[in-house]
């Protein structure tokens, strides 16, 4: 067998940290849960695990991490003949594999071996584009100002529970997808809203707060932004554009690289971020079968 599985997130950064360091933008969502799992544990997930293929030259990495059903595994970009293998080894080890999210083609090429073993059928859920920012344009600045979420104000907390899982109704409502279509409610546990609650900013008018921003911290020298979220009340003020800028700053200040992922399907964010100077790098996809 091609592929090495790992339990935990050490030995999985020994083995493909290399192939992380050479295209750290593309492997950002990868490399940074791996390396949150190191900082903080791993949690309490059915089928968890991080793999490796490729022998002394990583040519395949994948995880499967998602806190959602139905827990889909997260491919880089790999070779066909990688692809169909790994879904042939984890239909083999009794995996329930109904989703795959990734890079393409690899995560189609997945998709397609998982479905035809199962004699299922392979829907897409969501296009996503990973963006990176080449240089900032300032946008024009929005009332307001910036701060981090308060990890032990219960208020926050609350917020940031209830804007998280409003990002995602909303986000399936504008692209016209069913409730929880893309990424179906996880259950919020303690060690999950801490976890998200610690990389998470405000934007606040008059002590209200109107805006959230996720930052999760560089993971070789690379950063990435998510979940960006206005409440409908609250859009069109430029809340989502200065905060993405200050945080984007923040982190080539840093010395660090930054990007984010847009669904899509809304034209919108993916205007706003060019607008700001994010560059189109990949195309990945939801698949669900």
């Amino acid at each position: 067998m091609t592929w090495e599985f790992f339990d935990a997130a050490g030995p999985f950064l020994d083995a493909a940290g290399d192939a992380l360091r050479a295209n750290p933008v593309e492997a950002s969502v990868v490399a940074t849960m791996a390396e949150r799992e190191q900082r903080e544990g791993a949690p309490d997930l059915p089928h968890r695990w991080f793999a490796v293929a490729g022998g002394d030259e990583i040519t395949g990495v994948a995880m499967r991490t998602a806190p959602f059903v139905p827990y889909p595994p997260f491919l880089l970009a790999m070779p066909d003949e990688l692809a169909v293998e790994l879904a042939d080894v984890l239909l083999g080890r009794g995996e329930p594999v109904e989703g795959v999210n990734g890079g393409l083609p690899a995560a189609r090429v997945f998709a397609e071996r998982v479905a035809d073993a199962t004699e299922s059928t392979v829907r897409t859920v969501m296009h996503t584009r990973l963006f990176e920012l080449t240089e900032l344009t300032p946008p024009e600045p929005a009332e307001g100002s910036l701060r981090r979420v308060d990890t032990g104000d219960v208020d926050d907390l609350q917020q940031v529970t209830a804007w998280t899982a409003a990002f995602h109704r909303d986000a399936d409502a504008q692209a016209g997808r069913g409730p929880g279509d893309s990424e179906p409610e996880a259950p919020m546990t303690e060690q999950r809203l801490r976890s998200l609650a610690a990389r998470t900013w405000f934007w606040e008018v008059d002590g209200e707060v109107v805006h959230m921003t996720g930052l999760n911290p560089p993971a070789f020298g690379v950063a990435r932004i998510g979940p960006v979220y206005t409440p409908p009340r609250w859009r069109g003020n430029g809340y989502a554009a200065s905060t993405v800028a200050a945080l984007s700053q923040q982190v080539l200040d840093a010395g660090d690289r930054v990007c984010l992922y847009t669904d899509q399907a809304n034209p919108v964010s993916n205007a706003l971020y060019e607008r700001l100077g994010y560059r189109p790098v990949v195309d990945n996809v939801q698949l669900r079968m």
